[in-house]
């Protein structure tokens, strides 16, 4: 490819509204362009390196046997109402009325998309296992589009779903599909970590997620230091204290807080730490009120909240809801003499002489001891882990790490294929129900990971596996034929060999600007004809990832980058 017959539209600035760096670049490297807020054009570089990981992705697929399909991104709200997942995924999904007045979806996912489809299609035990999969588009109304296309409203997935007779054959998938995983983001890369995971939406029983370790990630892991264990903090188990020294127990009593009602006010005020008071968080757990306690230096896990009361819908009670459960103001409630069901995080039982709300305004209890002033109907793990806490395996130290998600899997049993009867005749003739598995990889997301993860201060440092060319040849004198000649003369004899090359022929611009093009782009390899090189039978490479010049003769130019190539893939 010819640089000058070629659309790449690099940048000097980075744009005024991108903060992460995988923004910054892929905007000032001509691979996006913002058309809204969440909605990203790709252009040809952009779409070249999407297209070789997308190759990745289905070369990997199909070695884990793996057939691919495409599906609908229009989908009937029907089949959601069915799982009963359209009422909780709420907002997020883009949803419009048809010139019929058929309520319709733009696609956020397709689970209910293909159990629908093999219901229909399967019948009998011989059909299965089957596992299909899509690389498709899907639409988020996301509240806050950011990071370019790290959290976009359209975006690229690939989605694979696992049919099976039985549980053991959905193990037998699951390990294909997560070890065809490993060597995708191997292959792309980057350095991920697999960690167990929160199934959240999807549902089922086990899942892990891939994550890559990144400033700008949303989520959040643990990993052990000793044993190597690693988790989200949305699931990683709390050990709890076995040893807790008793104290005197001092006589309960009502004190005035006026306008205190956050943790640290109230410390402040009392001149107590944070850990003696605990907190009262009312929640309404698919419709049911309870009460939830944590320490007031812990933070609550909604997720382990959420599959420890078995509800498909949890969300914070409204403050009106709080004052008709507890008689007293938001913010100040308290386990003392409420009548709803109490659970307690398992730290509550070091909190003696506690502080906590009176269920009265500008009123908190000191000195609360809850086998002694309240009962517990529920202690359960609620709260998420801290680097103070130790490994829930081995209890060794961990690290907790920022991350960003690029692929999930999900064992999800039959919470689809029993809504939607996707059901099949065993082997002695019964009807039983398909157990599924379902299996996501941002296919945008592998970008900007990388991205985040490999640039330096002049750009992008791509791997050969996904770069958008592997080798830019770069004539430096434009004015003197030898050079040109000889340029041309490289580029085509490694474009007949099949290399991805390109020759940055630009006539107009500068060799700075060509430098700084290059490496602001990330090719792996340069090839810089100047004359002066030339003239001693020389010519440049350099190496991008090692930031690294050699001179070769220029006869042995072909060869040097073939064998450098060949050590880039391995």
């Amino acid at each position: 490819m010819r640089w000058s017959r070629y659309f790449i539209p690099t940048l000097k600035e980075n744009p005024q509204e991108a903060e992460a760096a995988s923004h910054k670049l892929m905007v000032r490297a001509g691979l996006i362009r913002r058309l809204s807020a969440g909605a990203y054009t790709y252009l040809p570089l952009g779409c070249k390196v999407l297209k070789k990981a997308e190759n990745i992705v289905r070369e990997e697929m199909t070695k884990a046997g793996a057939i691919e399909i495409l599906m609908p991104a229009l989908q009937p709200v029907e089949l959601w109402k069915k799982t009963g997942r359209y009422d909780v995924i709420g907002e997020v999904m883009i949803k419009f009325k048809d010139r019929h007045g058929k309520e319709i979806a733009l696609g956020p996912t397709h689970e209910e998309i293909v159990t629908n489809l093999v219901a229909g299609e399967v019948r009998s035990y011989k059909e299965l296992p089957v596992t299909l999969y899509q690389i498709q588009n899907k639409f988020r109304d996301e509240a806050r589009p950011r990071f370019g296309v790290v959290r976009s409203c359209e975006f690229i997935m690939k989605d694979a779903y696992s049919f099976d007779r039985d549980v053991k054959g959905l193990e037998e998938s699951y390990k294909k599909m997560y070890d065809a995983y490993c060597r995708i983001f191997s292959r792309c890369g980057l350095p991920y970590i697999p960690v167990e995971a929160d199934p959240g939406l999807m549902g089922g029983a086990v899942s892990h997620e891939f994550m890559v370790p990144s400033a700008i990630g949303e989520d959040h892991i643990i990993v052990c230091s000793a044993c190597k264990y690693a988790a989200s903090t949305e699931v990683a188990a709390v050990r709890p204290v076995e040893n807790i020294v008793a104290v005197q127990r001092e006589e309960m009593k009502e004190v005035e807080t006026p306008g205190r009602s956050t943790v640290a006010d109230v410390a402040d005020f009392l001149k107590v730490s944070s850990d003696k008071i605990v907190k009262t968080l009312l929640y309404k757990a698919d419709g049911k009120l309870v009460a939830v306690l944590i320490r007031g230096d812990h933070d609550a896990n909604e997720a382990k909240i959420k599959s420890k009361l078995k509800a498909s819908k949890l969300e914070l009670a409204s403050e009106q809801e709080i004052i008709n459960a507890t008689g007293g103001a938001m913010g100040f409630s308290g386990p003392v003499g409420i009548k709803v069901p109490i659970y307690a995080d398992n730290s509550i039982r070091q909190v003696q002489n506690a502080v906590m709300g009176a269920n009265s305004r500008d009123k908190h209890l000191i000195n609360v001891n809850y086998d002694r002033d309240f009962k517990v109907d529920f202690w359960i793990d609620a709260r998420s882990i801290t680097e103070k806490d130790v490994c829930p395996k081995c209890g060794g130290a961990i690290e907790i790490k920022t991350s960003i998600e690029v692929g999930h899997t999900f064992k999800l049993g039959t919470k689809y294929s029993d809504a939607l009867r996707a059901v099949f005749l065993g082997e002695d003739g019964k009807e039983k129900v398909i157990i599924m598995g379902c299996y996501g990889i941002g296919v945008n997301r592998i970008l900007a990971s990388l991205i985040e993860v490999s640039n330096d201060e002049n750009g992008i440092v791509w791997p050969l596996s996904l770069a958008p060319f592997e080798v830019v040849v770069i004539p430096v004198n434009k004015d003197d034929k030898d050079v040109i000649a000889e340029a041309d003369n490289i580029y085509q004899s490694l474009l007949n060999d099949g290399l991805d090359v390109v020759i940055d022929d630009r006539d107009y611009k500068s060799p700075g600007v060509k430098f700084k093009d290059a490496d602001l782009i990330g090719f792996p390899f340069q090839i810089v004809v100047g004359k002066k090189n030339l003239d001693n039978g020389n010519v440049e490479i350099k190496i991008r990832k090692k930031n690294e010049t050699i001179l070769v003769p220029k006869i042995d130019v072909h060869k040097k980058i073939k064998d450098l190539i060949n050590l880039s893939r391995y």
